[in-house]
């Protein structure tokens, strides 16, 4: 059998070329679990799940396409996909579209692009090339050198403002330093030095993300304002028991107590929904993602993709622990996805790009580097 006289048997190996089963299992679980919670906290709306599942498309379409270019390619395009990420943040700054306060948005007229969420994986590449240039060599000037490519585009994100993405880029950043070897000295110097910096932070700060922080002490404080993102979502994780109270039964969410429940703050419906036990389930999923990616870190065959790879797996990580740890009260409310649960294309294309990254660092870990 062909389709446009392409063999069927040649067509299918074609797709699956390159693909690695688990973590597209795992992936694509993920996702669609999180269809199931989006109809629900959308109040069964088909079209918004619709949406979701058109994201979806896209993002296993970039998924395929990263995945099919080798690493040492991939290498190549990290310093122009870095400064063309820079020029894309400052044209953000000089005449970006604000949006609820923030200006986050270049309009492109036939839709809008968040250039802060391309440097979500421009910076571990830039980052992991660096120091797969200076391998055998590293010195304390060079992760100087990394500490100031980091700085630039965390600053220009956390300007616009936006201190969710700017937290993950810098994580991104940080994994890639630690993963090539800084020192547990160093690492104890920048610490006290960020301590030190805590209070000329705060009065940098803008007032929204100082009240996050002191309501993040105490939401009681403004329980109808800066508190009430904090004290709806606990209470829909608590209300959730062990079992929940079912699949679109939650009362939080469908008598619309909780604010951003098809974004930011998902997680409490399915909390409230599936309990205790699929809140396991769910960390499970997210485990086993975590632990192949880094299984595909360590087999990696150069500097560049062992520190990518890791790099990028611990962005997954840091993202579930940002945002479950927003919507439990333990960390401030600073806008950061469930990731591949959210509602969202920006941010689910971002994720799946990361997987197809680890799909081409694993692809090719039998290559020798020259």
């Amino acid at each position: 059998m062909e389709i446009a006289g392409y063999p069927l048997r040649r067509l299918r190996a074609r797709l699956v070329e390159g693909i690695d089963l688990p973590l597209l299992a795992l992936a694509l679980s993920l996702s669609l679990l999180g269809l199931g919670v989006l109809y629900s906290a959308s109040y069964e709306n088909a079209s918004r799940v619709a949406s979701q599942l058109a994201n979806l498309a896209v993002a296993l379409a970039a998924m395929w396409a990263v995945a099919q270019v080798p690493p040492q390619t991939l290498a190549r395009f990290a310093l122009p996909a870095y400064a063309a990420g820079l020029v894309l943040l400052l044209a953000v700054a000089l005449g970006g579209e604000v949006v609820n306060g923030a200006r986050r948005w270049l309009n492109l007229g036939l839709m809008r692009f968040q250039p802060s969420e391309m440097m979500k994986i421009a910076m571990p590449m830039m980052l992991a090339w660096y120091f797969h240039r200076k391998e055998g060599a590293i010195r304390l000037r060079d992760f100087a050198v990394a500490g100031v490519l980091l700085a630039l585009p965390v600053a220009m994100i956390a300007r616009q403002p936006d201190l969710g993405t700017a937290l993950l880029v810098a994580a991104a950043g940080f994994y890639v330093i630690f993963l090539a070897g800084i020192g547990w000295k160093v690492l104890t110097a920048l610490t006290v030095l960020a301590l030190a910096s805590l209070p000329p932070l705060w009065g940098l700060m803008h007032d929204y993300q100082r009240r996050r922080i002191l309501t993040l002490l105490d939401p009681s404080q403004d329980p109808l304002g800066a508190g009430y993102h904090t004290i709806q979502s606990t209470i829909a994780v608590g209300s959730g028991g062990i079992a929940g109270k079912g699949w679109l039964n939650g009362s939080q969410t469908h008598l619309e107590f909780i604010p951003e429940r098809h974004t930011d703050f998902i997680f409490a419906v399915f909390s409230e929904e599936f309990g205790l036990v699929g809140n396991v389930a769910l960390l499970t999923l997210y485990a086993l993602l975590i632990a192949r990616g880094l299984s595909i870190a360590a087999q990696a065959p150069t500097l560049f993709a062992r520190l990518l790879a890791g790099a990028v797996t611990l962005m997954f990580f840091t993202y579930a622990f940002v945002n479950m740890g927003m919507v439990a009260g333990i960390v401030p409310v600073v806008g950061v996805p469930l990731p591949f649960i959210s509602y969202g294309g920006s941010a689910l294309a971002t994720l799946f790009v990361g997987i197809g990254l680890l799909m081409s660092i694993h692809r090719h870990r039998k290559l020798v580097q020259t």
